[in-house]
C-alpha cells in the first residue's frame, strides 16, 4: 500500500510592520495551517510541519498562498477587519476549541483568558486556555493577540509584547497595561 503525503505550500511575507523579518506562511489543500512570527525562523515552520503533519512535503510556491498573503497584507495595512480563509487547525480537541473561540472575537475588541475558558465550557481552565492561545499556529488570522489579562493587562505573548501592542494599535487600541508595569500610551 502506497503512503499518501500531504503537500504543505509555503511562502514568506515581508511587511514594514515587522521590519526586515519575514513571516512564513503555510497552507495545505484544506487551508491555512501556520504563520510564524517575525522572531521565528524558517526552521520553526519546518519543525512545526514535521511534528503536526508527519510525512508532509514542504513546497515553496506562492501561488496557492496568494489569497492568504493578500488578506494578511490588507489587514496589516488597515483595510481588512475580517478574514475569509479556510483554516486547517492542527491541535488537540481542547486547543482547536480555544482557537475556534478566538475566531469569534471581533476586530477591535478583546477578551480575557477567563472569558475564553467560559466560552469553551471549561471556566476553571484559564491557564490551559493561555497555553492553547500560545500554541496557536495561525496567529493574526486566529486572533490570539486579542486575548488579554482579566485586569486588561497585556501578558505573555509568543510573538512578543511589542508585536501584540502593534496589532492591537492597528485595531484602534491606544492605551495598554503591561503585566507588572504602569499604564502607558503609544
Amino acid at each position: 500500500m502506497e503512503k499518501t503525503t500531504t503537500d504543505v505550500y509555503w511562502t514568506d511575507l515581508k511587511h514594514p510592520k515587522f521590519g526586515d523579518q519575514p513571516l512564513y506562511l503555510a497552507a495545505t489543500k484544506q487551508g491555512f495551517c501556520r504563520i510564524t512570527w517575525p522572531s521565528e525562523s524558517f526552521d520553526t515552520l519546518t519543525t512545526w510541519v514535521i511534528k503536526h503533519i508527519p510525512g508532509a512535503t514542504l513546497i515553496n510556491d506562492q501561488e496557492p498562498l496568494s489569497e492568504y498573503v493578500g488578506q494578511l497584507k490588507e489587514y496589516l495595512e488597515g483595510t481588512r477587519q475580517t478574514f475569509d480563509l479556510p483554516l486547517d487547525m492542527r491541535g488537540t480537541k481542547f486547543q482547536t476549541a480555544v482557537w475556534q473561540a478566538l475566531t469569534h472575537i471581533p476586530y477591535g475588541e478583546t477578551r480575557s483568558y477567563s472569558d475564553i475558558a467560559g466560552e469553551v465550557g471549561s471556566p476553571a481552565a484559564v491557564r490551559a486556555v493561555g497555553t492553547a492561545n500560545g500554541a496557536n499556529p495561525i496567529p493574526i488570522v486566529v486572533p490570539c493577540h486579542r486575548v488579554i489579562g482579566k485586569n486588561s493587562a497585556l501578558t505573555g505573548f509568543r510573538g512578543g509584547l511589542q508585536v501584540k501592542q502593534e496589532l492591537l494599535r492597528l485595531e484602534g487600541f491606544e492605551d495598554f497595561t503591561l503585566k507588572g508595569h504602569a499604564r502607558f500610551q503609544f
